[in-house]
């Protein structure tokens, strides 16, 4: 259940992709017009992510460490899907990433020592982490080649845990469900390099102790744009909580490349 909390992490986090050469087709808004501009784009994005940490996802359970690769998590993956939303009104700023991951892990645990009993006990747990990060700021640089926002906003963490005991025809389930909200703080900055080609980072921090004691989180991408509403972006991202409370335990960190298709509106 552990690796699929991982996965979820891994897959690719609240990530992601956050942004994909808004810019380079688009000269920034000069800063003496009167004329507001709407901008809007969507990114889908692959997080080729790594997770490695502790975690307890049941209240009475042990800690455990963990340490998995993305190859380990695709194999017990149900599904996962990952969407980042980014929109500006003249010099206003939204900024929306959201993770979905739902994971499947199957143990075998030993045979019972019951006469003539040939099957062994498995337990099956399933996994589904939601994350979902939403801020707002105000574009405080708006240059030719470059432009720079600060932010502000929540990152929402939701998981679930259903534990599935098989032996024979004996069955039993029993889940289990916690989350917490942590208030953020960031940046987001953008270089263009030339009409087609641009380079993206951004970076937050926060928790402060409000939901888990810690969190950040830091994404570098490359962009190209095809044309002008459609580009494409590969980078790397890192997601890092500290997280317990009330017996669960879930401090991590989601590491690895994203891949990224945006579609500008």
């Amino acid at each position: 259940m552990i690796r699929r909390m991982i996965i979820a992490g891994v897959l690719v986090s609240g990530a992601a992709a956050d942004a994909c050469a808004q810019d380079a087709s688009e000269p920034p808004v000069p800063v003496e017009s009167n004329t507001p501009g709407w901008a809007l784009q969507v990114t889908p994005y692959l997080w080729a992510a790594g997770i490695d940490g502790d975690i307890s996802p049941f209240r009475r359970a042990p800690t455990l460490s963990v340490e998995k690769s993305f190859s380990d998590i695709m194999e017990d993956l149900n599904f996962g899907g990952f969407l980042d939303v980014w929109g500006r009104y003249d010099r206003f700023v939204l900024s929306g990433d959201l993770m979905y991951v739902d994971t499947t892990d199957s143990h075998a645990i030993g045979a019972l020592p019951v006469v003539g009993a040939t099957p062994g006990l498995t337990a099956d747990v399933d996994t589904v982490e939601f994350q979902a990060t939403i801020k707002g700021g105000y574009r405080v640089y708006d240059g030719q080649d470059v432009t720079f926002d600060v932010l502000a906003g929540v990152r929402i963490w939701h998981i679930s845990n259903d534990l599935t005991v098989n032996y024979g025809a004996f069955r039993r389930s029993y889940g289990e469900d916690f989350g917490w909200v942590d208030p953020v703080i960031g940046f987001r900055t953008f270089f263009t390099i030339t009409p087609k080609l641009s380079i993206q980072a951004q970076a937050d921090f926060g928790g402060f102790g409000a939901g888990s004691d810690s969190t950040w989180q830091a994404l570098a991408t490359v962009n190209y744009l095809f044309t002008d509403r459609l580009s494409v972006s590969a980078g790397y991202k890192i997601l890092d909580v500290d997280y317990e409370s009330d017996g669960h335990v879930f401090d991590t960190t989601l590491k690895g490349p994203v891949l990224g298709m945006t579609y500008r509106f």
